[in-house]
């Protein structure tokens, strides 16, 4: 039996450990990518830390791991439209394919939704196989480190283009990876004032080098005096809450302007509460995010990049694989970006 080298969750707790799995099965309608680059994601800390959210959804042992890209190793029957060799990444959102959103072109709500490197093995892999429907075709033009991202850089999108930016004012709460890619994209499609807030002052600092106006700590600075500072008379048009933190989505509430449009990414608490007064006073409409538009959130992501976006200051370490437990310290600190696993050498090893 062919083995491939893998990070597995092999059982309950903190960790994950570097081991040989079997090479995946290349099934009808698959197609099987060696992986070259991967990127850790706040869904793999979470498992790696083992948090409920990771007791209740994971079941060990399976390779985790959903950021990635890679070229095509082989195909299974029924594939037509991709090749061995071509550089691809995948959708991580398998879909059911038969039920009224999915029929209806809208395959980012599907109610049946699994993950790769959640609900089946993932891509910190040296290979990883998944259906056809869900490959990726990249633009070669663009470095791997930014196609390894391409997941999460389309959370950002969905999220930052759920509404019209053009001329507007920004607040996006919380700077993590995928709020700093936010905050590229808003001044990339013509937002006025983009204001980041976050606890961290290293990821404020990325913030500002994204095109932040401003980049604050919302613990020293309130949204009104902020919007003082910008000359704003009304509030924020649209707000990006990337946090999750209850706070964070109150005082957002308090600061936009009546008719104003806020998207949610960020995972608030089980009973979080807001004052319900100000989005039905105030006109508000609320809009909940998860994962991207198939595919046409991957159109956006490839041509903004083409056209000049640049997200590669996200990118803030890398490390061969078999260093993933460095990688991973990186992301508990929060100081870093995006954090990449080489896994090119792999075939060296």
């Amino acid at each position: 039996m062919q083995t491939i080298r893998a990070l597995v969750k092999t059982e309950p707790g903190v960790g994950l450990q570097l081991q040989d799995i079997p090479l995946p099965e290349l099934r009808p309608n698959h197609v099987r990518i060696r992986v070259l680059k991967s990127s850790i994601c706040g869904t793999d800390l979470h498992i790696y830390e083992w948090d409920d959210w990771a007791a209740r959804t994971i079941q060990p042992p399976m390779a985790i791991g959903h950021e990635y890209v890679g070229v095509v190793d082989a195909v299974g029957s029924n594939v037509h439209d991709h090749f061995p060799g071509e550089l691809v990444t995948g959708e991580g959102h398998l879909v059911c394919g038969h039920c009224r959103n999915c029929l209806a072109g809208r395959r980012h709500l599907c109610p049946n939704t699994r993950g790769v490197g959640v609900d089946r093995p993932g891509a910190f892999a040296e290979y990883i196989s998944i259906p056809v429907a869900n490959v990726w075709h990249c633009d070669p033009n663009i470095p791997l480190d930014i196609l390894s991202c391409f997941d999460p850089f389309g959370n950002a999108t969905h999220t930052a283009l759920s509404f019209n930016m053009v001329g507007e004012d920004v607040l996006i709460t919380g700077a993590g990876p995928i709020g700093l890619m936010a905050t590229a994209i808003a001044r990339h499609v013509g937002a006025r004032h983009v204001v980041v807030t976050d606890l961290t002052g290293y990821r404020r600092k990325l913030a500002a080098r994204m095109g932040a106006t401003l980049a604050l700590d919302p613990g020293q600075y309130s949204l009104q005096e902020i919007m003082a500072k910008l000359g704003m008379k009304e509030g924020f048009d649209v707000g990006l809450e990337m946090s999750g933190s209850p706070q964070a989505l109150v005082d957002m509430l308090a600061a936009m302007c009546h008719g104003g449009k806020i998207a949610l990414l960020g995972l608030l608490p089980t009973g979080a509460g807001i004052d319900w007064d100000k989005v039905i006073f105030h006109g508000l409409t609320i809009k909940g995010i998860y994962g991207r538009e198939m595919f046409e959130t991957w159109y956006k992501m490839t041509t903004m990049v083409q056209s000049g976006l640049d997200i590669a200051p996200v990118i803030t370490h890398r490390f061969p694989y078999h260093e993933f437990e460095q990688g991973f310290a990186l992301m508990r600190s929060g100081q870093c970006g995006k954090v990449i696993l080489d896994w090119a050498e792999a075939e060296n090893d």
